[in-house]
């Protein structure tokens, strides 16, 4: 168990799809309805804690509105409803611990509530924030091994039992602050997350202005589940088939980073509202919300905007050009209109541009060959029918999924082997014997090796030792590490390295592949274990990572259980995607001399410090890997790569 843990949940604003989310739910009493479409991000600002374990379940608060304010009662289940029933801040908090006790039975937790820059009462979910802080209190320091769905749902049944009627995409807070699209098909919920490929820069702000939110919400609850009248069904088509139109042509803008197109996207999402749903309520006429979108000094520093939330006269957000206009923006709309503004910043996940391969080992399990050839020169027979080095078959990969620049880590008596290989030309009586299609792959040969740098291990001190000697190449970006000694094999035809890359920049945080072994296989590697982030269940959001652990420790500790199989053990495939907190960590256990038992620097102790401290997720390849590190192994993989 934790001794304290650190929190910050931001609010949630809703860029497209308001009320799709309590309209798609009516699907359970009416087949109909077209089930709900939004995309939700984080907020920069949000609500910062710290939490410990305690007896009984307390919150204290430093915030302005409720400084000096507390809460504290035993784990009790009634206590906490009853408290949760009252209304006020501290049933937000008491409705979530009693889900947790009724359906957890944990301790209790201490929180301290330090700090809050987000705006209540303004479309942005600061009720559900505080939810959902509390329920990751509770996962991190009980190890309840909840996935960011099920803090989001926590959430969301702690809510529903305080006077407070939330939405379903309020606790979408959780996943940080990053868009996701959810889908609401009566009572089941999907979350993907959305790779952006351009920065996005908004400005939202409080309208200082205005509404019912309760009244809002009884008038356009009034035409579901079934419509009665014309201006029901404009309703039900601008929550539903409409809105899921619009939303979707906001995703391929974001994943195509089209920023213009998704700002005109706003002001069509905004006449579709002005003309099918507000109607319904006379709280929707909004004019100071219109009024501020049709202000032509807010057009010319924007793409577009419309309102937050529930609309009315709450909050506007709009998408301003870049940088620059949304400071412009925020001061005119302060200083001008006398509104509180906010910048948001939504930024693609680095892309992955560097590669490095560690390659320095001398190969004693396959010798007397590595007397005098490399082990990563073994051949192998690659799919097109060439036999090649599988350090060629490797670079080659890397080359397809436009990796920019390749490190080789290695001894400094070996890279003469290296540019023997690479950038050595072929004796000309040699190149004209070639057939012209080999003319052009040696031509190909002669590309990667612009590709490749070198540094050196000079100590042999463990493969987190020989990992750390790349840091200055990585500078700070995120990188590729592969195995020297190890080829894939895809399954369905998009490299195994890019599905990797592919899940990081979805997620954002240091990702590991992985692949099932049997549970007697275990001993032999590292082992990663978490919940399931996705529905496809190919993303691990991972909480537990040991190196070669005995069968009883995997069986106890590390198991996975997914649709297909209640007992599954997964292993590092041989690719990883690194952010700089590795390196970092890497650096501290080389200063403090953290070593394993053979006195080595390990890369999984490092994975499992940004594990626990940051956050990491394991990628489930669809995909083989070769390895060529021992006779047998080398053996399969000459019987069965490239077939």
């Amino acid at each position: 168990m934790k001794k304290q843990v650190d929190l910050f949940v931001p609010g949630r604003l809703c860029l497209f799809g308001e009320h799709s989310d309590w309209a798609g739910t009516n699907k359970t009493f009416n087949a109909g309805i077209v089930p709900g479409r939004a995309i939700v991000t984080g907020t920069e600002q949000g609500i910062y804690g710290t939490a410990t374990p305690s007896e009984n379940f307390a919150v204290y608060s430093d915030i302005s509105e409720y400084k000096g304010d507390s809460f504290e009662c035993p784990m009790d289940l009634k206590l906490l409803r009853d408290t949760a029933n009252k209304g006020g801040f501290f049933s937000y908090v008491a409705g979530v611990a009693s889900y947790i006790c009724e359906w957890y039975h944990t301790g209790g937790i201490e929180l301290h509530i330090t700090k809050m820059d987000l705006p209540m009462k303004s479309g942005l979910s600061s009720s559900a924030a505080i939810c959902v802080l509390v329920a990751k209190a509770f996962n991190e320091l009980y190890d309840l091994r909840l996935n960011t769905m099920g803090l989001m749902n926590i959430a969301y049944w702690g809510e529903l039992r305080t006077p407070s009627r939330c939405g379903r995409l309020d606790q979408a807070c959780a996943f940080g602050v990053a868009p996701v699209a959810l889908n609401f098909d009566g009572n089941e919920i999907d979350v993907e997350r959305i790779t952006l490929k351009a920065p996005m820069h908004y400005v939202f702000a409080d309208l200082m202005a205005g509404k019912d939110t309760v009244k809002i919400l009884a008038d356009l609850n009034s035409a579901y589940p079934f419509p009665r009248s014309e201006e029901d069904k404009r309703l039900h088509e601008a929550l539903g088939k409409d809105n899921r139109e619009l939303t979707e042509r906001a995703i391929k803008y974001m994943s195509e980073g089209n920023v213009e197109a998704i700002g005109a996207l706003m002001v069509e999402a905004q006449k579709l509202f002005d003309e099918k749903v507000a109607p319904m309520s006379t709280e929707l006429i909004a004019p100071v919300l219109h009024k501020t979108l049709n202000d032509e000094n807010i057009k010319k520093l924007t793409y577009g905007g419309k309102g937050v939330g529930s609309q009315g006269d709450g909050t506007i957000q709009f998408l301003a050009k870049d940088e620059e206009t949304q400071k412009e923006l925020i001061d005119y709309l302060q200083n001008t209109l006398g509104m509180t503004a906010y910048p948001l910043s939504l930024r693609p996940k680095a892309s992955v541009k560097k590669a490095i391969i560690p390659v320095a080992g001398f190969g004693t399990r396959l010798y007397p060959l590595t007397r005098g050839v490399k082990k990563e020169f073994c051949p192998v027979i690659d799919k097109d029918g060439l036999m090649k080095p599988a350090i060629l078959v490797l670079l080659e990969e890397l080359d397809d999924i436009e990796i920019e620049e390749i490190c080789m880590i290695l001894n400094r008596d070996e890279q003469q082997y290296y540019e023997d290989f690479f950038f050595k030309s072929l004796p000309r009586e040699h190149f004209e014997k070639l057939s012209p299609a080999m003319q052009k792959y040696e031509k190909r040969i002669e590309k990667l090796s612009r590709k490749l740098k070198f540094v050196y291990q000079d100590e042999q001190k463990g493969f987190g030792h020989a990992v750390y000697q790349a840091k200055d190449f990585a500078a700070g970006e995120p990188v590729l590490l592969l195995l020297g000694d190890t080829i894939y094999q895809s399954n369905n035809g998009i490299p195994c390295t890019k599905q990797l890359i592919d899940t990081y920049e979805k997620y954002g945080a240091t990702t590991i592949a992985l692949h099932t072994v049997p549970v007697d296989l275990v001993g032999n590697f590292g082992i990663f274990a978490g919940e399931w982030e996705d529905k496809d269940e190919e993303v691990l959001k991972l909480d537990r990572i040991a190196e070669k652990p005995n069968k009883i420790q995997a069986k106890e500790q590390l198991c996975v259980s997914s649709r297909k199989s209640p007992e599954n053990y997964y292993a590092a495939f041989g690719s990883y995607v690194l952010r700089p907190d590795v390196f970092d960590r890497l650096d501290t256990a080389i200063r403090e001399n953290i070593v394993n038992a053979k006195g080595e620097i390990e890369l999984t102790d490092a994975l499992a410090y940004v594990c626990d401290n940051f956050g990491a997720y394991g990628a489930v390849i669809n995909g083989a890997s070769f390895d060529l590190g021992n006779p047998d192994a080398y053996r399969r993989t000459v019987e069965s790569f490239g077939k």
